[in-house]
């Protein structure tokens, strides 16, 4: 028997069948099933519950009107606030070309329709202590066990110490009807007419403009809007990444699997044109659950298989709509009525519901997994358990650096910690090593082996593997034959005079060793120099910065075709997954090295100018976290969505072979997929947007599985309604990635100019269709884009669009494909950094500092401030600092013994840093900067408020010209 879920209400459904059971039962079933998405019916319209904290509110998007039958068990009045979450998705179609960022001209001329009643968007003054929603928005309601009574109602969430865990400060007094002026002459509190000619390079043609008419008075920064202390009306959108908060599936799947850029979706395309906001969603299929949270069930059928539509192949899942006494169901994605199978029936209720709807998950919850049949197997052949090869460069520059002996001492333990299945005594992931510089070295290691044997494979042209028993093995079983391999590599190196090396031989013998043993697996790569030895995939310094700003910059993000682009087809096939670890002391064409990895759902780890004093403990909590990290081999994805709309479009670390199939050749829990949805045809308000992400993948046991997770969406024909439900984090991951692929195909100055363009015709269609009159000198912002301008400006100053010759191309490379694989957590605080002012910190409190606006106005030189986006930690200590500081962090007297220090610090600035690197997906190294010292320049790049050090305007300028780009429109 099967554990209860906590009863989880079913979701809203779709039209009835064309064979229409009796009127009272469809009556019963509709009212019963009070499953809905964001906001499909009036009662019913989120389906997850959100804890995220002592207390629990309600929340809920505006009901749309519809006539259905009410619940027996719910009043006739409104509901309190409900919520729906985002759930991840399944399979779509791609065009062949990729996503594409739309043509200038693409941009449709503002809609002449008159303004849509609703009040302008602009933030209400929050007084101090004032209620968290005002308005009575929050109510929360007496409830068994302390939740509150909702009758028919689903969206619960709880907050737990907001102010500490939410992203923003509720309590800052913001206007967001900003009076900009009318921007004659100069903009305010500069010098300049229009933003600095120059500091925002390819997004303002012809420079800075002029702009007629007396100067302004200036703006005070603080009442712009901004990522510290920003309210935010919760009824509309899941909580902030940046949020601590709990799910209980009811039916939605969490948006730890999946966020939307909008929560309710146009209904016709016509509207989507005109206000063009992008409709989206990220999707982490394989997103870590915390501890509190229960864990995805896996649904068994037996030879059978799972339950799929004849029509559209949907899986079975709670939108599925049971009739005819339970024999017949129609599928809620392509309404096509299918026959229950014999073995699935079960009875219907008197409410229309079936009477085992609890004890299946895939009725009542919104993701989960089945177990798959041969039939969903290569060959119809169960799998193998995945292997992990780790392949090391043994050059002269690596064995000088220390760097293959830290790698040997490491594995001895980390193996130990190879992934394994929950309840598993051992992993059941096999390994095997290989070395090289001009040529390969294959190591048998068998249990039965004295001493391991070195097999050497010279002729890297014709790559094979030459041993196949011994080569992959069982960690435990050949364990002490293994040490011993691991103590013998750096020795037997040592003299090595080699310098030059071979990279697409190395992975062309992992894919060989992978196929020999009939498996899937993960090659883990150590490598340090641009491969120029003769050999296949040999690659030549192609690193000419003259090109930053041409049209040909696009070229050195591009990789070198040929056998990089036929291995990364046979990587997918085989389910071959590429880690790479770089070591560059000089250019080694990342773009191209990379390119492997980026299709086959590899991470990439760079390390310049790598010193093991220095860099090695980031080095070892990177690969630590790599190996132990959980993971799915051979893995294909598939988006399917209700009739209206469709999937168009796909990025991160996948290959697609056609316009449905996202293939990887392994997903971890880190790597998520933004989807891009386009419509073909009209979408009803009442019957919403369903969407089902689909997930066919092997285990690190070796077995098949499908993850399958279900999201239900709202639809209206109100612009107002879409621009309430928007999600700004999850639009810029959006927006960086089509951007970041974009700029592949198109000069990086047009890539930037459409991203202002965009940027302005979103708020202006916003501003015409949504908001009421104002005067023009005001900037009206909708309440959930608030500081979308700002988060813009950051990316438009990313290394990647930056188009500056001062800034590495390998790093520029590694900065675009780093973010093309990320999630919006990641994506948020790298575009965002948190800046923690640690000098004003409670020494008996175990809280984070509240963070300060990321500009350098908030240092001090009496301070000392972190900052991290995710990838690094700078401490910055200003020049004044007290020394009772330096002595509390420290244990020195002054910054002067600093240098003297080997990172030494105290426990409390210890434990934020521990508790900063656990909320994040990869290792920080910490960087001490003292302000006014050269090490401040890498620092200050991180301050995104400001104009940017190698060109990019800031966030006041930016505001400032996108303010009179929406008045262009209008007019």
């Amino acid at each position: 028997a099967m554990s209860p879920y906590g009863q989880p209400p079913q979701r809203p459904y779709h039209s009835m069948p064309q064979a229409t059971p009796p009127t009272q039962q469809i009556t019963n079933q509709m009212s019963a099933m009070n499953i809905g998405g964001y906001g499909r019916f009036s009662d019913t319209l989120f389906p997850c519950t959100f804890f995220l904290s002592d207390e629990m509110y309600s929340f809920c998007t505006p009901p749309n009107p519809i006539q259905s039958p009410q619940s027996p068990t719910s009043s006739a009045a409104p509901q309190p606030f409900q919520m729906s979450p985002p759930t991840p998705m399944g399979h779509a179609p791609l065009s062949p070309q990729g996503p594409q960022l739309p043509p200038l001209s693409a941009c449709p001329p503002m809609a002449a329709s008159p303004p849509v009643g609703v009040p302008p968007m602009v933030m209400p003054n929050c007084q101090p202590g004032s209620p968290l929603m005002g308005g009575g928005g929050f109510q929360p309601q007496a409830g068994p066990q302390g939740f509150p009574q909702q009758p028919g109602n689903r969206g619960l969430i709880v907050l737990q110490n907001f102010k500490c865990h939410c992203k923003y400060s509720l309590s800052s007094s913001l206007s967001v009807a900003l009076a900009v002026g009318s921007y004659g002459g100069q903009v305010p509190g500069s010098q300049m007419a229009g933003p600095p000619a120059g500091a925002f390079p390819g997004a303002f043609p012809g420079g800075a403009a002029q702009m007629a008419g007396p100067p302004q008075k200036k703006l005070d920064p603080d009442s712009i809007p901004n990522c510290v202390k920003y309210h935010f009306d919760w009824g509309q959108v899941p909580p902030f990444v940046t949020t601590s908060f709990s799910v209980q599936d009811q039916g939605n799947a969490s948006p730890r699997f999946m966020r939307c850029t909008t929560y309710s979706f146009p209904c016709t395309s016509d509207l989507a044109k005109q206000c063009q906001v992008p409709l989206a969603t990220i999707i982490k299929p394989l997103a870590s659950v915390p501890k509190n949270e229960t864990p995805l069930y896996i649904v068994n059928h037996g030879e059978a298989g799972p339950i799929r539509c004849n029509r559209c192949k949907a899986y079975m899942c709670p939108f599925m709509l049971f009739i005819d006494g339970g024999r017949r169901y129609q599928c809620g994605f392509c309404n096509c009525v299918n026959e229950v199978p014999v073995q699935y029936f079960q009875h219907l209720d008197h409410m229309g519901r079936r009477l085992d709807m609890y004890e299946r998950p895939e009725l009542s919850l919104g993701s989960y997994e089945f177990t798959a049949t041969l039939d969903y197997c290569k060959n119809n052949k169960p799998p193998n358990p995945p292997a992990y090869i780790f392949v090391i460069d043994v050059s002269y520059n690596n064995i000088k650096s220390g760097l293959v002996k830290l790698i040997c001492d490491e594995l001895k333990t980390l193996l130990d910690q190879l992934p394994k299945e929950e309840g598993a005594e051992g992993s059941a992931i096999k390994v095997g090593f290989v070395t090289y510089n001009k040529i390969l070295h294959f190591y048998n290691v068998k249990s039965a082996l004295a001493q391991p044997q070195m097999m050497v494979v010279s002729d890297v042209a014709e790559m094979f593997v030459p041993l196949l028993d011994g080569f992959l093995v069982n960690f435990q079983e050949s364990r002490a034959v293994i040490n011993n391999l691991l103590e013998q590599i750096p020795d037997m190196f040592s003299d090595t005079n080699e310098s030059e090396t071979v990279f697409a031989p190395v992975i062309q013998a992992g894919v060989e060793a992978l196929k020999a043993a009939e498996c899937s697996g993960k090659l883990f790569i150590f490598h340090s120099s641009l491969p120029m030895a003769e050999a296949p995939g040999k690659l030549k310094n192609r690193d000419d910065r003259k090109l930053v700003n041409t049209e040909k910059e696009k070229t050195l993000f591009q990789a070198q075709r040929g056998i990089y682009e036929q291995l990364t087809k046979e990587c997918v096939n085989q389910g071959c997954c590429v880690d790479l670890f770089l070591f560059p002391n000089q250019y080694v064409d990342l773009a191209t090295m990379a390119d492997v990895p980026a299709h086959t759902g590899g991470s990439v780890y760079k390390y310049s100018n790598f010193q093991v004093q220095v860099d090695g403990q980031h080095f070892l909590s990177d690969l630590r976290q790599d190996v132990k990290k959980s993971i799915g081999f051979d893995a294909m994805m598939r988006v399917r969505t209700s009739t209206g709309f469709r999937a168009t479009d796909f990025y991160g670390a996948i290959y697609m072979n056609n316009t449905t199939d996202v293939e990887m050749a392994a997903v971890d829990c880190e790597k998520a997929v933004t989807v891009e949805f386009k419509h073909d045809d009209t979408l009803s308000e009442d019957v919403g947007a369903l969407i089902q992400c689909a997930l066919l993948y092997t285990s690190i046991s070796g077995q098949r599985r499908l993850r399958v997770h279900n999201l239900s969406l709202a639809c209206s024909s109100q612009l107002s309604d879409l621009y309430k439900s928007c999600e700004t984090d999850a639009l810029i991951n959006f927006f960086a990635k089509s951007a970041y692929h974009a700029m592949l195909a198109q000069p990086v100055k047009v890539v930037r100019e459409i991203l202002v363009k965009q940027t302005a015709h979103m708020l202006a269609c916003y501003r015409k269709n949504c908001a009421s009159p104002s005067a023009a000198s005001q900037l009206i912002l909708p309440d959930a884009m608030k500081v979308f301008p700002v988060y813009m400006n950051s990316l438009l100053k990313t290394p990647a669009l930056v188009g500056s010759a001062e800034l590495s191309t390998d790093d520029r490379a590694f900065h675009r494909l780093s973010v093309m694989a990320m999630g919006v957590e990641e994506s948020q605080v790298l575009f965002y950094p948190r800046l923690i002012p640690v000098h004003s910190m409670d020494v008996a409190s175990e809280a984070v500092p509240s963070a300060v606006r990321c500009s350098e106005e908030r240092l001090s030189d009496t301070g000392a401030f972190l900052l991290e986006n995710g990838q690094c930690i700078f401490l910055w200590l200003g020049q004044a600092c007290p020394p009772d500081i330096i002595q509390n962090f420290f244990n020195v007297p002054s910054l002067s013994s600093l240098p003297e220090l080997d990172n030494g610090h105290s426990k409390k600035l210890h434990s934020i840093i521990c508790a900063i690197s656990q909320q994040r997906s990869s290792s920080t190294k910490m960087v001490i900067v003292k302000q006014k010292d050269r090490s401040e320049m890498l620092f200050r790049q991180h301050l995104v408020e400001d104009k940017g050090l190698y060109g990019g305007a800031s966030y006041m300028d930016f505001l400032c010209y996108v303010h009179r780009e929406i008045r262009q429109l209008l007019t």
